[in-house]
């Protein structure tokens, strides 16, 4: 196994308090690795999508810790932990977030010119297969090339880490694996440690290890020895 880029330890994150407290995570240890690609199943509500706004730097735990590398994220502050997200992480979600006004290379610029040591955006766009499509405006583009876009600018900025919350979930099946291939593409290619949150069962065939999620703790993790390419997805 190779060396852990996050390990989480009795993760606990709590809205309200009294009758109305929600529990959305209750004391998750685990751990995510170099490399690897990783799937967080489980239905609506079981805190997959807390646990990934909180390793993200987007959220901050209630209690426990998150460790990146050799770096605890639950004692940076506000001002840390957007220079974490800046240099470290990359996010995709349901939704693409593009500016409608710029074409796909000027969305993903507006990423390259705050980043280190960034992939030119045509760089970016020939990962996801869209360097042909450069010059169009999102509304010019179909739902997956969208994601797409929004993926390569995820991983302009040369990510260790991508974050994908739902990423398929706007897209039908075609269109969702044409997507799937594009972040495997990353994951062997770059190296990138990527992990997807999904409800979509089908899709964590493609994952290393899949750890399904339930009522805000991990009901179990399986390491998966047989990965089928995303064609092979039986959405």
């Amino acid at each position: 196994m190779s060396q852990p880029v996050f390990q989480t330890r009795d993760l606990t994150k709590i809205y309200g308090s009294g009758e109305t407290e929600v529990r959305a995570l209750d004391g998750v240890t685990m751990a995510l690795y170099e490399s690897e690609m990783a799937v967080l199943l489980g239905p609506s509500g079981s805190g997959k999508s807390t646990f990934l706004n909180i390793i993200g730097g987007l959220d901050q735990a209630t209690s426990g810790t998150v460790h990146y590398q050799d770096k605890e994220l639950t004692v940076l502050s506000e001002r840390q932990l957007t220079r974490y997200r800046r240099d470290h992480v990359g996010f995709v979600f349901q939704f693409y977030n593009l500016i409608p006004s710029l074409t796909a290379w000027e969305n993903v610029a507006l990423v390259t010119e705050v980043s280190r040591n960034p992939m030119t955006p045509g760089e970016a766009l020939a990962m996801v297969d869209l360097d042909n499509r450069a010059t169009h405006f999102p509304a010019q583009l179909s739902g997956g090339e969208q994601q797409r876009v929004a993926i390569a600018r995820a991983i302009a900025k040369r990510p260790e880490v991508l974050l994908c919350d739902e990423p398929t979930g706007a897209l039908d099946s075609k269109t969702g694996i044409i997507v799937l291939e594009a972040l495997t593409r990353i994951n062997e290619e770059l190296g990138t440690s990527t992990a997807v949150i999904t409800h979509n069962a089908g899709i964590q065939e493609i994952a290393h290890r899949v750890c399904f999620f339930k009522d805000g703790k991990i009901e179990r993790v399986e390491i998966n020895d047989q990965r089928v390419k995303p064609a092979e997805v039986v959405w």
